[in-house]
């Protein structure tokens, strides 16, 4: 078993950074891909990101485009998500998730931590 823990969320004005961490614990070394995902009200739950525990990074262009990045550190095993330039249309639950493959489809993420609002107002 995994267990993911996010935190970092907050409200923010447009334009505005915020960072949020996601921290595992458990067998950490049988899930080789760690991802945020995004799901604002009313809509399906959206890939943002994605990093391989060797480092490699794949985002989606259209919800970044530039604006975040993925990193981790392996000795804390813990994965962040760096969000710049925030907009209005970047409010939603953010999820961190961990699988075996390295894709966008959700449905492929064995673990999900609880999820943290990140709230960015105009």
């Amino acid at each position: 078993q995994v267990q993911l823990v996010e935190s970092g969320g907050g409200l923010v004005q447009a334009g505005g950074s915020l960072r949020l961490s996601c921290a595992a614990s458990g067998r950490t070394f049988s899930i080789p891909v760690m991802s945020w995902f995004r799901q604002a009200p009313g809509k399906e739950r959206e890939f943002v990101a994605a990093i391989l525990w060797t480092g490699g990074t794949t985002y989606n262009p259209d919800s970044v485009k530039g604006r975040f990045t993925i990193s981790r550190d392996n000795a804390k095993n813990t994965v962040y998500l760096q969000m710049n330039s925030l907009k209005p249309e970047d409010t939603a639950v953010y999820y961190c998730a961990a699988g075996r493959r390295f894709t966008p489809q959700s449905t492929e993420y064995d673990y999900w931590g609880q999820g943290t609002q990140v709230t960015v107002s105009s």
